[in-house]
């Protein structure tokens, strides 16, 4: 099933300003291709980068970029020399006319270039598919790496960067962390229009880069549940930490409609914790994220909702009902609410 999935996020890319140039190339590769690679048409240079970055930001692999060499604004030869930073590892082919063969094989040494095919390659089950399959089985062989959903670029000493790492990693959130001194960091901001200057830049599943964001805006944006399905709950758990997550499963275990309210992540101190000996039920100890993951499961396979980063400002007492009231002005109400904030820190 992983494979499946990566392959359908794999893309062949074509670029070539005849759109009946471009449409028959696109038509070949997918008589061939279509199955196990998407493939993606362009019909000039700027497009073609455009579309590029956007396959960067959300995580798409790019195998082979096939490009034409005679194309006003931008040829061939320009395109894939910036194609070459966004996409490093993929394959280059140039699209050529016969009297272009003396560029092609100087683009050998500009972009380094793979391969050139001379215009019309028919039949292409004996002058396109070959070099394709060559160029596919190698790029599957290279040292490509796809990426997770998730990606982080920062700087290594940003108390920000830092605390949105933690904030991922907390919440069971994959993510890869890029640095800005590195040339693939370089390359997610250029594609995020970013030049470095405010960071973190979190770039989400779907290819939306967020720019130092805060704890709730990240949260949504990386599909942890921060606003309740309803308005009124039988309980309310406020605090995620050990005590808060077993009330939640006692509560939803026992039938009674219950949301958890985690202004950081479920857990708590300890959560962060490398080893827990002392508590019950595990007597050779258990570290403080497998102790918090087991928890979490557990509360949400009884309906439990889990609200995360939502931070609550206050409590008031509405007859027999319990409001409580979150720091952004919304409020959700309950027949009875147990505190389990747990601790803080005071600091120097």
């Amino acid at each position: 099933m992983a494979q499946a999935a990566e392959s359908a996020r794999t893309v062949i890319l074509t670029v070539d300003d005849d759109p009946g140039v471009s449409r028959a190339v696109a038509r070949d590769l997918r008589r061939r291709y279509g199955e196990s690679y998407r493939i993606v048409r362009a019909e000039s240079g700027e497009s073609a980068l455009e579309a590029l970055r956007e396959l960067k930001l959300r995580g798409d692999l790019v195998a082979v970029i096939l490009a034409d060499y005679r194309m006003p604004q931008m040829n061939g030869i320009e395109f894939l020399e910036q194609a070459l930073d966004v996409y490093p590892g993929a394959r280059r082919v140039l699209l050529t006319a016969y009297a272009d063969t003396n560029a092609a094989i100087d683009a050998i040494n500009v972009v380094d270039l793979d391969h050139y095919l001379l215009k019309p390659w028919d039949p292409p089950e004996e002058k396109l598919y070959p070099v394709l399959d060559d160029l596919l089985e190698a790029w599957r062989c290279s040292e490509y790496r796809p990426v997770p959903a998730t990606k982080v670029v920062g700087h290594r000493w940003s108390a920000r960067s830092s605390d949105v790492r933690e904030f991922l990693a907390r919440n069971q959130v994959p993510y890869r962390w890029y640095s800005t001194e590195e040339p693939e960091g370089q390359r997610l901001l250029a594609a995020a229009g970013q030049d470095g200057q405010r960071l973190p830049v979190v770039i989400t599943p779907d290819g939306t880069p967020l720019v130092e964001p805060e704890a709730p805006d990240l949260a949504t944006h990386v599909g942890l549940a921060t606003t309740p399905t309803a308005d009124f709950y039988d309980l309310v758990v406020i605090g995620g930490g050990p005590a808060g997550l077993g009330a939640a499963v006692y509560g939803a275990s026992e039938g009674l409609r219950t949301v958890l309210v985690e202004r950081s992540a479920t857990g708590g101190q300890a959560g962060q914790s490398s080893r827990i000996e002392n508590y019950l039920g595990f007597p050779d100890g258990v570290s403080g994220a497998q102790l918090t993951e087991r928890a979490r499961r557990q509360a949400a396979k009884f309906g439990a909702e889990i609200l995360t980063a939502r931070e609550v400002a206050g409590l008031e007492v509405n007859g027999a009902a319990r409001t409580v009231r979150f720091s952004d002005g919304s409020a959700v109400a309950a027949h009875s609410v147990i505190l389990a904030t747990g601790v803080s820190y005071r600091q120097l």
